[in-house]
């Protein structure tokens, strides 16, 4: 249960949403990608992703000096659910 309220909180915020969206279709992008597909700071983009990463809801792999984000390849069933109606 505890998992379950982590992710809908991480959820309830419309510019983590659209990080989530964004993922489903591009598989995975920078942060500076991310940044500028929402219209939002790197630096609020990166804070943003920190949560849904404590969320398990995005995991990244830093590849020179850049961290690419995607959607975490093990979440919880509702975790799973939540994002595909996103």
């Amino acid at each position: 249960m505890k998992e379950l309220e982590r992710c809908l909180k991480a959820l309830a915020n419309k510019r983590r949403l659209a990080i989530v969206k964004l993922l489903r279709t591009r598989k995975e992008a920078t942060v500076g990608e991310i940044a500028a597909a929402i219209k939002l700071s790197f630096k609020a983009t990166s804070r943003h992703l920190a949560v849904l990463k404590s969320a398990d809801i995005v995991e990244h792999e830093q590849r020179s000096i850049s961290y690419y984000y995607r959607l975490a390849s093990t979440q919880h069933p509702a975790t799973k659910s939540i994002i595909s109606i996103v």
